[in-house]
Order: C-alpha cells, then sequence, then structure tokens
C-alpha cells in the first residue's frame, strides 16, 4: 500500500483512464460552469432584484471573489481529509448556493449567493489532483489533459448556455436548473468515484501556513504559476473584451455572441494532446510553443472590417489552445513535484492563475473604451510574449520546465 495516501481505485492505469477520465471531466465541466453563469446575464437580473446597473457587477466580482476564498482556504484540505466526502461537501454547498440565488428577492441574499457559489465551486479543484493521484506517472499527463478539456468546455459553454435559457424562460430557471444538476453530480460522485485518505499529517494552520513554504520551497511551481497566469490575463482580456466589440462594432445580439463563444470551445482539443506531448516528455519544447501562439493569435484582430467576426473568432481558436496547452503542461509539472502535497500545489497553482485572470478581466472593459481594439491587441499579445521572454531566460540559466 502506498505510505502517501490510502487509495481505493484501479490500480491499471488504462482502465482509469477509459473509466474514469470521462466521469471526471464531465463532472469538473459542470461543477466550473456554476461559476460563469451569471457573467452574460448580469443586466438581466439585477432590475429584477433591486441591483442598480453600477452595482450589477458585484454578482460577477463576487463569484470570483468566492472562488479565490475557496482556492486558498478549501483545496489545501484535499492533502488532510477524504477526499470524497470532502467533495460531496463542498459540492452539497454549491447546490444550496445555486438554489439560494435562484430564489432571492433582495440584493444581499443574491450577493451572498454568488459569494458561496465561487466558494465551493472550487471542488473541481480536488478532483484534478485526485485524479493525479490515481494516475500512473506514465499516464499522468494524458489523464489530466483529458480531464482539463472537460473543464475548458464547461467555462466556454456555461455562458452561451445561460443566455440562452435566460433568453427563453428566465434568469432564475439557470441557477434553478444548475442546482439540479449539481444533485445529479453529487450521486454520481457517491457511486462512481474513488476514495482516497492522504497520510498527510498536520493540523488545519499548519496545512495554511505551509503554502508560503511550499511556494518559496518549489521554483518550478513559482515560474509554471507566473507562465500561465500571464496566458490566462490575456485569455480573460480577450473573452471580456470581445462580446463588447462583437455588440458595438458588429451589432451582434446576445444570442449571436452566445454563438460565438461556442467557438472558443475548439480550442478544449489542445488538453489531451498537451497531456500526451507532457508524458512523452515535450514539456519544454511545448511550453515555447504554447507562449509563442499565444502572443500571435492576437494578430487578426488587427483586421477589422468586413471580416473583423472572422478575425476574432480566429482570435479565440488559437489562444484557447495555446492557453489550455500550457495548463496542462504546467499542471503536470507541478503534480510531479511532490505527491504528498498535490492539493496544496495545486491551490497555489491556480490561484495564481486566477489572480492573473482577473486582472485580465477587469481592465478589459476600461482598455476597450480608451483605445478600442488595437489596445486589446497590444496588450494581448504582450501578456504571453512576457511569458515567453522569462521562460526563455529562465532556460539559460536553469533546468526549469
Amino acid at each position: 500500500m502506498n505510505r502517501q495516501s490510502t487509495i481505493a481505485a484501479p490500480r491499471d492505469a488504462a482502465a482509469f483512464s477509459k473509466g474514469l477520465v470521462f466521469l471526471f471531466a464531465f463532472c469538473c465541466g459542470v461543477i466550473v460552469a456554476n461559476i460563469y453563469y451569471a457573467q452574460p446575464i448580469i443586466e438581466l437580473i439585477a432590475p429584477d432584484i433591486g441591483l442598480s446597473a453600477g452595482t450589477a457587477s458585484l454578482i460577477v466580482s463576487l463569484t470570483q471573489v468566492g472562488y479565490a476564498l475557496g482556492l486558498f482556504f478549501l483545496v489545501p484540505l484535499a492533502d488532510l481529509l477524504e477526499n470524497r466526502k470532502l467533495v460531496l461537501i463542498t459540492i452539497g454547498i454549491t447546490c444550496l448556493s445555486l438554489l439560494g440565488a435562484g430564489l432571492s428577492d433582495r440584493p444581499s441574499i443574491l450577493l451572498v449567493a454568488s459569494l458561496l457559489i465561487g466558494f465551493s465551486s472550487v471542488s473541481v479543484q480536488m478532483l484534478i489532483p485526485l485524479a493525479a493521484h490515481l494516475a500512473s506517472e506514465e499516464t499522468r499527463g494524458r489523464v489530466v489533459g483529458g480531464i482539463m478539456g472537460g473543464l475548458l468546455l464547461g467555462i466556454l459553454l456555461a455562458r452561451p448556455v445561460s443566455s440562452v435559457i435566460a433568453d427563453h424562460f428566465h434568469w432564475r430557471v439557470v441557477f434553478l436548473g444548475a442546482a439540479v444538476v449539481m444533485l445529479l453530480i453529487a450521486l454520481v460522485v457517491t457511486t462512481l468515484l474513488p476514495s482516497r485518505q492522504p497520510a498527510h499529517q498536520a493540523t488545519y494552520s499548519q496545512l495554511l501556513i505551509s503554502l508560503g513554504e511550499l511556494f518559496r520551497r518549489e521554483p518550478v511551481l513559482r515560474e509554471r504559476a507566473l507562465y500561465q497566469g500571464l496566458m490566462f490575463a490575456a485569455f480573460s482580456l480577450f473573452w471580456t473584451a470581445a462580446p463588447l466589440a462583437l455588440a458595438h462594432e458588429y451589432g451582434l445580439s446576445q444570442s449571436q455572441i452566445a454563438v460565438f463563444a461556442l467557438v472558443g470551445a475548439i480550442g478544449a482539443v489542445a488538453a489531451p494532446i498537451a497531456g500526451r506531448l507532457a508524458d512523452a516528455g515535450y514539456t519544454r519544447s511545448m511550453s515555447g510553443l504554447a507562449m509563442i501562439l499565444g502572443s500571435v493569435s492576437f494578430l487578426p484582430g488587427v483586421f477589422s472590417m468586413p471580416r473583423g467576426v472572422i478575425a476574432l473568432g480566429i482570435t479565440g481558436i488559437i489562444l484557447d489552445f495555446a492557453v489550455q496547452m500550457n495548463m496542462v503542461l504546467g499542471q503536470r509539472a507541478v503534480y510531479a513535484l511532490d505527491p504528498v502535497s498535490r492539493g496544496r500545489l495545486n491551490a497555489l497553482y491556480m490561484t495564481s492563475i486566477f489572480v492573473g485572470g482577473a486582472i485580465g478581466s477587469s481592465v478589459a472593459s476600461m482598455l476597450y473604451e480608451h483605445t478600442g481594439w488595437v489596445g486589446i491587441v497590444a496588450i494581448g499579445s504582450a501578456l504571453p510574449m512576457l511569458a515567453l521572454l522569462i521562460f526563455c531566460s529562465k532556460h539559460r540559466t536553469s533546468r526549469a520546465v
């Protein structure tokens, strides 16, 4: 039996990859979608519950703040508590929070529910390290890559799905329907998810204190978090500004913008590809390629009418492919550092990425308003290029991955 943890799971990685990868990918995609449902429909929610147009964005902001808090305070528990039980508890909180949002009649209730939706949706970041534990060393990249493909699809499909449902039914149906789906996910997790009891011996406070020690101790973690943070900032910058450009410059309706968002789902194919390449030892070269693609992906956006929408679509596909590839390559490298600390390593890695994404989305509308799409192209291209320059400088003096 493994001294690092007690695992009830298939011993054969092939059996895992055939049976559980789809399960993990589906669960991760559905759970992470909860964070993004509200983004395209806040203008429908705000007047219905008494929020002003100026404060409507608090719904999205508090969901993001909750997710950041969950990454820091909940995800490390995956190194301390039995993983399946922990995931079920967080899914239960998500379900109740979604019900609260769907039934809310006052701004305070909805805002608290939004915070809790983000806070509890970090169960997805407990499932990914669990999958890494269950997979063999030889197939870990492929397994994580397949799961990340499902996660990216959840992110990209959440916005168009919520737009269509709210457009044809009501915004409350989005949250109430999501709560029902989470009940089904809880049933799937209870029935099919393997259990894992970490052998890590520490108190919760010691676990949190150890986050700083891990971040200082592991240069690969710091480097991969920085690279992906810059890449994800470009990703968030694009996907926050693109709907503004599509509406203002090309006159697309909300439903048409929702269809455009589906284009980015093509980039999900990068995750399993990146996982297989990482397993084959190509992490370094493919990381450089991902950063180059991320930078050049914005160049089609220089071209405007009459093919501007097509150009934006090309940017979305290439950028999503590059960001997803670099994400999986980074996870593969980070998970290899210390098996006992994978939950905390993942928490630190994802928190850093989230900070980059939050910065990218927060400046997008202001940047677009003052500089137009040219400013988005300039900053969007510069962020992955900065990651590439740092990456190249590190490799001149070290063996970083």
